[in-house]
């Protein structure tokens, strides 16, 4: 099983995190996490939420990674 603990606070709008990664590069990592778990752990992946603290940030990265995950 492939565990993700999906943390936001590392987005380039994020107030606290001080680091430059775009949504897009978020649903990067979140398409190769499943292409991982795919190949190497007959497709669990288990995610939780645990960091991110600008609420838009949140408000498109999390329903995006969600989306992601169920495809």
């Amino acid at each position: 099983m492939v565990l993700v603990s999906a943390g936001f606070d590392a987005h380039e709008d994020d107030p606290l995190g001080n680091l430059s990664l775009s949504d897009n590069i978020f649903a990067w990592m979140t398409k190769t996490l499943v292409e991982l778990a795919e190949r190497h752990a007959q497709g669990r992946l288990l995610s939780v939420l645990e960091g991110g603290y600008d609420a838009g940030v949140l408000a498109r990265c999390v329903p995006e990674h969600v989306r992601l995950l169920a495809a």
